[in-house]
């Protein structure tokens, strides 16, 4: 049992006087409450209001008493007089502690400051508060606490809690966004046979009544496009993804993503659509299409294109014909240092993506002609050979969408999944989405957006973990 310290000890002695008062310092409901910003926006003087909330501030005045009080929603003076409230509830007021939730009801009237204040003529006991909370002035500073310990975060972090509630109005502007164009919202499993849809180590686990492993989805986009045969023409899913890799500021092995798939579209029309979805949550959630973003600007009115294989000939010398020997003799030269024998195409772009990032881009940048081998579920473009038909969109430095002109060549894609499988013998080949291509997919285009990162951008964070409400962490 954890040592109480002197605080906690007089808290749990306040909690034992409310018991020998009849107070339950655990309460019942509080029906009927208003929220606190809804109070004050319809102040009328002498209404009557009902409030609950944390009480954050407290000023004994003799036989009165001044409380500061937090919901959700703001903070709202609340004002208690003993010939008002009676003597008992008066000495249950003395065991009161900052943090304790409480609900009150009064009448509305204004200080000499003008400050909105309830006038309380009776109030109860919602929830006792055994610990402290930090300091009002120095807050909840460390960084690695304010994540392990959300809920003391955001109950003395305002900005904190600013940041969620953007999050919040974030997914539900692409929701409302992709509702109004005709997307229909689907929900696909999380636990899949065969890992798929993207790169990345997934988590295993094991389903005991089928006796079968099964794997925490890395993408849902196979399940989707199964969608798109069964004839669901436009499509999204905001989705929970996972991959069995490194914590950073950018990445959580628990990762929110946002899919769509349209019928008889393509890259282009992703494209498009992934400008519309980002500007006009900028202009309903921020108000504006020019931000700072970590000392930076970002200016969504102008949208670049940059080739990727432009870059990768540039930097480093590489064709997209070049074999792999030589692409690993280009990357030594230039002092990459490539760990492992048996090095895939794939993994040295991802090596060399990461240098070659348009970090310092101030507006959108789409990065096009993308090589094939990064690229297994994407078409080809027609007039160059060993290009996708894709593009990766990155803002703020960090790469934010990702979409392409999907392949639907059922014999195209058998291909390429067996190739997948010589170059990497841990890799499978998903057989079923084989088979409903060849039952026939419209040509489509798909687009995922991470949904974290483009939070961080649009709350000015640093880290993932800001915009993520319980992160992971390592044991403590």
């Amino acid at each position: 049992m954890e040592e109480k310290n002197e605080q906690v000890q007089e808290r749990y002695k306040n909690m034992e006087k409310m018991k020998a008062m009849g107070v339950d310092p655990f309460g019942g409901s509080w029906e009927g409450i208003e929220q606190i910003a809804f109070v004050k926006k319809d102040y009328k003087e002498a209404r009557s209001s009902r409030i609950a909330g944390r009480i954050m501030a407290r000023r004994m005045h003799g036989k009165s008493a001044f409380l500061d009080m937090k919901d959700f929603s703001g903070k709202m003076q609340v004002y208690l007089r003993k010939d008002v409230i009676g003597d008992e509830a008066f000495e249950i007021l003395k065991t009161l502690d900052i943090g304790d939730i409480i609900g009150v009801s009064g009448e509305l009237f204004k200080t000499r400051t003008g400050e909105d204040t309830v006038k309380v003529e009776s109030f109860v006991v919602l929830s006792k508060s055994l610990r402290p909370l930090p300091e009002k002035w120095h807050g909840l500073k460390d960084v690695e606490t304010r994540y392990r310990q959300r809920y003391v975060d955001l109950i003395v972090n305002e900005e904190a809690q600013a940041k969620f509630k953007i999050r919040h109005e974030l997914i539900s502007n692409i929701r409302e966004n992709l509702s109004r164009k005709g997307f229909l919202e689907v929900e696909t499993p999380m636990m899949h046979p065969i890992p798929g849809g993207a790169a990345g180590k997934p988590f295993k686990t094991h389903h005991e009544a089928l006796d079968m492993d099964l794997y925490l989805r890395i993408a849902p986009e196979i399940y989707l496009k199964k969608l798109l045969v069964g004839g669901f023409e436009k499509i999204f899913e905001i989705n929970r993804s996972f991959r069995n890799e490194g914590i950073s500021t950018r990445h959580n092995p628990e990762f929110t993503m946002m899919e769509v798939y349209q019928a008889y579209s393509d890259c282009d029309g992703m494209m498009k659509l992934t400008e519309d979805i980002i500007r006009s949550s900028a202009k309903a959630i921020l108000g504006k299409e020019k931000f700072s973003y970590q000392g930076k600007e970002v200016d969504l009115t102008v949208w670049k294109k940059v080739s990727f294989r432009r870059l990768m000939e540039e930097n480093f010398g590489i064709r997209v014909e070049d074999s792999l020997s030589t692409w690993v003799g280009k990357l030594k030269a230039k002092g990459i240092e490539i760990e492992g024998n048996a090095v895939s195409k794939t993994q040295i772009i991802n090596i060399v993506g990461e240098l070659v990032e348009p970090e310092r881009e101030t507006h959108p940048v789409f990065v096009v002609d993308m090589f094939k081998e990064l690229s297994p579920l994407a078409k080809e473009k027609k007039s160059e050979k060993g290009i996708a038909d894709r593009f990766e969109l990155y803002l703020g430095g960090m790469e934010i969408a990702n979409a392409y002109s999907e392949l639907n060549d059922p014999i195209d894609q058998a291909k390429r999944f067996e190739e997948q499988v010589k170059a990497d013998p841990s890799a499978m080949v998903d057989r079923d989405f084989i088979r409903a291509l060849e039952y026939g997919m419209p040509p489509a285009g798909g687009l995922g957006i991470g949904i974290d990162r483009l939070a961080m951008i649009f709350t000015d964070s640093a880290s993932i973990r800001e915009v993520i409400l319980f992160p992971h962490m390592r044991p403590e």
